[in-house]
């Protein structure tokens, strides 16, 4: 996690989210950067909205709740694995936009 937290500093400080640049943070936070799971977060994140990706992430678990309120009360207990499954695979996504 330590290694996207990174990537979202540099975001949310208007830098270049850079090799460079995350191993530099994870260092600074008492952190050894692997050398290959750096190279593969910038790769990924080339050409990725991150503002996008960040809102997509933050929606899905939110629209799930508003999906189960609306299920009778015996419907819901049935159907409330499926449905955290569904969420899941929501937020899955979400995070997979933010990877590309």
């Amino acid at each position: 996690m330590e290694y996207i937290y990174s990537a979202m500093i540099l975001h949310s400080a208007g830098k270049e989210i850079t090799e460079a640049a995350v191993t530099g943070i994870l260092k600074a936070a008492g952190v050894e950067a692997d050398t290959s799971r750096v190279k593969a977060l910038t790769a990924s994140l080339e050409g990725v909205d991150i503002e996008e990706a960040m809102k997509v992430a933050i929606a899905a678990p939110a629209a799930a709740p508003a999906a189960a309120g609306a299920a009778p009360a015996e419907e819901k207990k049935e159907e409330e694995p499926e449905e955290e499954a569904v969420s899941e695979e929501d937020a899955a996504a979400g995070l997979g936009a933010l990877f590309g």
